[in-house]
This record gives C-alpha cells, sequence and structure tokens, in this order.
C-alpha cells in the first residue's frame, strides 16, 4: 500500500501517462495543465533560534493542488499568450494559512513591419507572502497586479529606441500588514546599438514613483513611504564568446523617500549576469548586483543590497537534468530615526539550492529539490538568526 501522502502524486503520475494523447505536444497552441506539490519547511516562519515558536511548533507541510489553461500561438508576426491557473494549498499543522492561489497573464507580443515591435500586457498573481521579515503567523496573501505596454523602432540597422510604461499594485491580506500596500509607475526610455555580432550596447533612463495609500504608524506619528527614484544606466549584452554571455545593467540610482533622514540618498546600482555553456552537458552562470530596495519595517525604510551567486546546471541525460545554486546577499538598513545602534545595521542571507527534473514526455515533468536558507540577524532591529531547511516534490503535465 502507498503512504497516504504518497498516492495522490502517484495517481496524477499515472493518470497523466494515461491520459496524455498521441497528437498532444509541446508545439500545440492550447494546453490543459495539471499539477500537484508536496513541500516541508523545518521553520516555516523564519523564527529566530532564540524565539519560542508558535504552538511549539517550527516546521510545516503542505500539499498544493494546481490546474488551468495554457494557449500560446503566433499569427502571422503577433504572438499571443495566456495563462490562467488556479491553485489550493492546505497546510498540515496552520490551518489558517490555507489558501487559493492565482496566476493570471495575458501579453500581445506585437510587431508592425520590419522596424516597429513591442509587447502589451497584464499579469495577476495571489500567493502567501514570504515570512523572512514579517514576524507572525498570520495568514498573510499578496496580491500582485501589473499592467506594461512598450514599443522599439529600430530606425537604422544598427541603432533602436524603446520606451515602456509599467504598473505594479501589490496588496497585503494581513491588517498588521497592510501599510506595506503601494502602487509603482515605472517608466524607461532607452537607446541601444545593435552590434552585428549579436552584442547589443544601451543607455536606460528610468524613473519609478511609489506611493502608499496607508500611512505608517512609527511610535506617536505616521509617516507615508511614498518615493521617487531615477536611474540612468548602462545596459550590456554581450556575446563574448560562442559560450560566454555577459548581460548587465548598471548605473546611477538617487532615491528621494522623505519617511527617512534627509529623504535622499544615491550612488551606484545595477546587476551582472555571466553565463558559461562549453561543449558537453554542463552550463555555468553567475551574478552580482548592488541595488536599493524598500523594506516593510517601522523601524528602517530601505535597504542597500549587496550579493553574489552561482550556478551550475547538469544536463545527465536528455530527460534529466540536475540544478545547484548558491546566494549570498548583505543587507544595510536605513533607519528612520537614530537610535543607540542605528549607524551598524546590517544582516545576511544565505540561500542554497538543489534540484532535479524529469521529463520522461515532453509534456510532462517531476521535479524534487532541497534548499537551505540561514540569516545572520542584527539585533538592534530585531531580525534575529534563524535557518530553515525544506524540501519539495512536484509533478506536473500539459494535456
Amino acid at each position: 500500500m502507498l503512504n497516504s501522502r504518497v498516492r495522490p502524486l502517484a495517481l496524477l503520475l499515472l493518470s497523466a501517462f494515461a491520459a496524455i494523447p498521441a497528437g498532444a505536444g509541446p508545439s500545440d497552441a492550447l494546453h490543459v495543465y495539471g499539477g500537484v506539490a508536496y513541500g516541508h519547511d523545518d521553520n516555516l516562519f523564519r523564527i529566530p533560534e532564540d524565539r519560542p515558536a508558535f504552538d511549539n511548533t517550527r516546521g510545516d507541510s503542505w500539499w498544493t493542488r494546481e490546474g488551468g489553461l495554457l494557449f500560446d500561438n503566433t499569427y502571422s508576426r503577433q504572438r499571443i499568450t495566456l495563462v490562467a491557473k488556479l491553485s489550493k494549498t492546505n497546510f498540515d499543522h496552520f490551518k489558517q494559512l490555507d489558501y487559493d492561489g492565482k496566476d493570471l497573464q495575458a501579453n500581445w507580443a506585437w510587431q508592425l513591419g520590419n522596424h516597429l515591435e513591442g509587447r502589451i500586457g497584464t499579469t495577476y498573481q495571489q500567493v502567501l507572502a514570504p515570512y523572512t521579515d514579517f514576524a507572525s503567523n498570520e495568514r498573510n496573501l499578496r496580491t500582485t497586479r501589473s499592467n506594461y505596454v512598450d514599443g522599439a523602432w529600430r530606425f537604422h540597422s544598427a541603432w533602436r529606441v524603446r520606451a515602456g510604461f509599467q504598473r505594479d499594485k501589490y496588496n497585503y491580506e494581513a491588517i498588521s500588514n497592510r501599510y506595506n500596500n503601494r502602487t509603482e509607475d515605472t517608466s524607461e526610455l532607452e537607446l541601444d546599438y545593435l552590434a552585428r555580432s549579436g552584442s547589443t550596447v544601451g543607455l536606460v533612463a528610468r524613473h519609478v514613483k511609489g506611493k502608499y495609500p496607508f500611512p505608517r504608524p512609527v511610535g506617536p506619528f505616521t509617516v507615508n513611504d511614498g518615493f521617487t527614484q531615477d536611474e540612468l544606466k548602462a545596459r550590456v549584452k554581450w556575446l563574448a564568446t560562442g559560450s560566454t554571455t555577459l548581460d548587465a545593467l548598471i548605473g546611477y540610482t538617487r532615491r528621494d523617500q522623505a519617511s527617512f533622514g534627509e529623504g535622499k540618498t544615491s550612488g551606484l546600482a545595477g546587476k551582472i549576469n555571466a553565463t558559461y555553456k562549453p561543449r558537453g552537458k554542463m552550463t555555468y552562470t553567475a551574478a552580482a548586483w548592488r541595488d536599493f530596495a524598500p523594506l516593510e519595517s517601522t523601524i528602517v525604510s530601505y535597504t542597500l543590497n549587496k550579493g553574489a551567486s552561482v550556478g551550475a546546471q547538469w544536463d545527465a541525460t536528455a530527460k534529466i537534468s540536475v540544478n545547484a545554486d548558491a546566494i549570498y546577499e548583505r543587507r544595510s538598513y536605513s533607519a528612520r530615526r537614530e537610535f543607540a545602534g542605528s549607524d551598524n545595521l546590517r544582516d545576511s542571507v544565505r540561500t542554497a539550492t538543489l534540484r532535479a527534473t524529469w521529463r520522461p514526455r515532453p509534456t510532462l515533468q517531476v521535479q524534487g529539490g532541497v534548499a537551505h536558507q540561514e540569516r545572520s540577524g542584527s539585533v538592534a532591529i530585531g531580525t534575529g538568526s534563524f535557518k530553515s531547511n525544506s524540501v519539495t516534490l512536484t509533478a506536473n503535465a500539459q494535456f
């Protein structure tokens, strides 16, 4: 007899093999999607090691069932993609976290003639927000709505100009976290030089405006976390060799947020990605970044994040691949007001993951993974040190 926790996964795999018709394949425009996942985390709420657990329980397990429709088709030069997925997640112990997930996407990649192209689209997602910086065991669903439009004009064989606008809206279910609800409007203007080798060099001007509908209580006062951010960065895609690619977006960033200190900060920010794929079955990746990010806290307003990551993929066979990744990020906090220790606010987060993927058929995928995460905390702002280990097993199929 199969264990009750394993039986749903086994039934899904058997039904997937039996239900896929002979003519169904990745090239079809419309697919029915189904999946199931099991996970366990031994420190679900990222509780510091020196603090008691909720209900004297740190870990929990969960099941997720997911289904939906996928559509991808090209009409002449117009490509339309649609995603509609619904999921249900149930936890073994912390039943209050049970939730219904949503993932809705629509995108039109348009092209007019040989010189004009762009995208128009919208997305909606509803998931359980992470607990890394949220000390609570209450359910905190986060919904994200994004609407975007951009267009590019290739006015010369080697030159292209692009303009775009995107609005991202974040809403949190927990009343204690509603002060993090916000809307971010991003406008971009970019000029690119397109080399014959396939490499690209461009200059990007970006303006971001963040608006918060609920003032945040800080002691006896309330503050508004609204901000503006202006960036001028160089974008580079360099095909260094046949097996090496470098992508970089680096430049100057200025952030104006009146809810902390003098309200202004600026400096170098950006990210570099490198991919090395020699002949054979291995692919290597590396990245480094330095960037400003808002932080959802009453004590600090934003962080300066510096990090690096490395990864490798081994294509063991035509159907089996193995991925390993390691990430390190150091966060330096900007306090809303001075207090003892406010001049030395920083912590770091380390994450390591290992996962294996098996694709017995092009429309069927099974994946298992393990992850380890730990944080060195900052006593001054109450982010204690924690460790977390998790395991996941998923299976999904397209019909």
